[in-house]
């Protein structure tokens, strides 16, 4: 593009002051006129001093809610309906703008058909805990056309408007689950070699990863359901292979122990240990066979694949609970929701 358009910056978050400056100063250093970004900071009910920070800021405009459960499609949403431009470009609270991304990005939007372009997402600190570097393996994909975007991504106005925007129901997969009805509305969805990027992931405990990934199961199950009524295979190896896994696992442990608590013998002991086997060699797939793998395509040494493998292994149990919230919620009409005060973004490191 010869003539630069205009870009809005939507920011979103809760409870997010540890990070929402540095965000909003790396929109402000971008290498993009300023005169033609438009920032907009979307506060989903914070507790803390997050609406105090961003109104320091008089370039940046602060539209709060106060939603009863805040969700991430609520406040992109009413971000984006605020303004005007042609381009939107969303990022969370807890990310760090390259300087360098948006005329990058904006040139591969000046293709036919392109309706959203995203780069690579990168950990600020991946070394800190093996959360945050199993999050940096998997934030990314390969260059090229891409059948679905994450949270931080430059999207043209049209196809925001064609598609009505995000689903302002769902705590997880909100962003796959646009990018699909983005595609069936005609639009291209493309990953360009650039860093668009830097995130903190901030993970430093179980029981974080663990709700995680429900949440993430939660997801696959929701843009899933949405997806096969649309005649759609998108997912449809990633769902069946939590349910497949986590389901035989489970299955294969809990009538082991039955048939312990039911018939205490010598006999029945040695022969529930048998029948969990399967189990445990479906679950741990990854770990038994697909190192080598994970090395090859992850570029990682054979210690680092290891690790990655366990995790693969494991994550399917909590994913596989996530399904099934999801599915007891459509029974009882009861979608699972935010609590407020559960919703924050910390720091790796206290000060950076």
């Amino acid at each position: 593009m010869t003539i630069l358009p205009d870009i809005d910056c939507v920011l979103i978050g809760v409870n997010c002051s540890k990070t929402l400056g540095r965000c909003i100063d790396s929109v402000f250093r971008s290498n993009y006129p300023k005169e033609k970004l438009h920032l907009y900071y979307v506060d989903g009910g914070s507790t803390d001093k997050s609406l105090e920070f961003a109104k320091d800021y008089k370039e940046v405009t602060v539209i709060a809610l106060n939603p009863e459960y805040p969700t991430p499609g609520l406040g992109r949403n009413h971000g984006w309906r605020q303004g005007s431009s042609p381009l939107i470009q969303f990022l969370d609270s807890d990310t760090i703008l390259d300087p360098d991304w948006l005329k990058k990005a904006v040139d591969a939007m000046d293709k036919e058909n392109v309706g959203a372009v995203l780069g690579f997402r990168k950990e600020m600190h991946p070394e800190h805990s093996i959360y945050n570097w199993i999050g940096d393996i998997e934030w990314n994909g390969p260059v090229g056309e891409s059948s679905c975007f994450g949270g931080d991504v430059l999207i043209c106005r049209e196809a925001l408007q064609k598609t009505y925007g995000y689903d302002e129901v769902l705590v997880g997969g909100e962003d796959p689950e646009l990018s699909r009805r983005v595609i069936r509305a005609g639009w291209k969805i493309i990953r360009i070699n650039a860093l668009m990027t830097n995130h903190d992931l901030a993970m430093k405990s179980v029981r974080q990863y663990l709700v995680r990934a429900f949440r993430s199961g939660y997801g696959f199950a929701a843009v899933r359901t949405r997806e096969k009524k649309s005649g759609s295979d998108f997912w449809k190896y990633e769902f069946q292979k939590i349910v497949i896994k986590g389901g035989v696992f489970i299955t294969c442990t809990m009538f082991s122990l039955l048939m312990v608590l039911l018939y205490p013998s010598k006999t029945i002991i040695e022969l529930a240990c048998l029948t969990v086997v399967p189990g445990i060699t479906i679950l741990l797939n990854p770990r038994l066979f697909k190192v080598r793998k994970f090395m090859r395509e992850n570029n990682l040494e054979k210690a680092e694949a290891k690790k990655y493998a366990w995790h693969c292994s494991i994550v399917v149990i909590p994913q596989l609970f996530g399904i099934m919230r999801f599915y007891f919620g459509l029974l009882c009409n009861k979608p699972l929701t935010n609590k407020r005060s559960t919703l924050k973004t910390g720091l790796s490191t206290p000060g950076t």
